[in-house]
């Protein structure tokens, strides 16, 4: 027996050693085992708890980025739309302006023939005073010739005729009936004279 205990012991270093010797790249069968079961329960625990928060931030992310960009088309859209209207509001201020710069063009032209039409009229006013102004001073320089002119007429007849003709009835007479041969005179001699300017 005690030979047989050394043997066995013998054995069994051997047996171990033998196993150990027979692929050392292949790991032992409680090991695989012992690896399979810590990888489900961190497989089970990361299912568990780890990925849906994943899952959760992705979808925070898919959901704030698709908001991001459907804010952005909209802010596009409204972008376009405000670019657009201030387009159409520019037009309408060039039409308008145009439409002002007409409208003062025409007021300028239209108040320059009210200033002609005034300076035209007040040409007239002046031209038809003037007129008349030089009218009364002939008339008032004929009545003061005829006036004079009667005066030296009635002294000359007087002397010429030897009496006195100091009567302001007959001098007055006598002195229309002077100027009304003179004007006679005057106006056959004009008369005759265009006459023969025609001829």
């Amino acid at each position: 027996m005690q030979t047989l205990i050394p043997t066995l012991v013998v054995r069994a270093a051997e047996g171990e050693e033998a196993e150990h010797k027979l692929n050392p790249l292949l790991p032992h069968l409680a090991e695989v085992a012992l690896s399979l079961v810590v990888f489900g329960i961190l497989f089970f625990l990361v299912r568990k708890f780890v990925v849906p928060a994943f899952e959760a931030t992705y979808a925070e992310r898919t959901t704030a980025i698709e908001g991001g960009l459907a804010a952005a088309e909209t802010k596009q859209a409204e972008a376009d739309a405000k670019l657009a209207e201030l387009e159409k509001q520019l037009a309408d201020a060039r039409h308008e302006a145009a439409r002002i710069r007409e409208e003062a063009r025409e007021q300028g032209a239209q108040i320059i023939a009210e200033m002609r039409e005034q300076a035209q009229t007040e040409a007239t006013r002046i031209t038809e005073h003037g007129k008349a102004q030089i009218e009364a001073e002939r008339q008032q320089a004929v009545t003061s010739l005829r006036a004079e002119v009667g005066a030296l007429a009635t002294t000359l007849a007087g002397r010429i005729v030897g009496e006195s003709l100091e009567d302001d009835d007959r001098s007055a007479r006598v002195v229309d009936r002077f100027l009304a041969d003179l004007e006679a005179i005057e106006s056959t001699g004009a008369g005759s004279s265009s006459g023969n300017g025609a001829v």
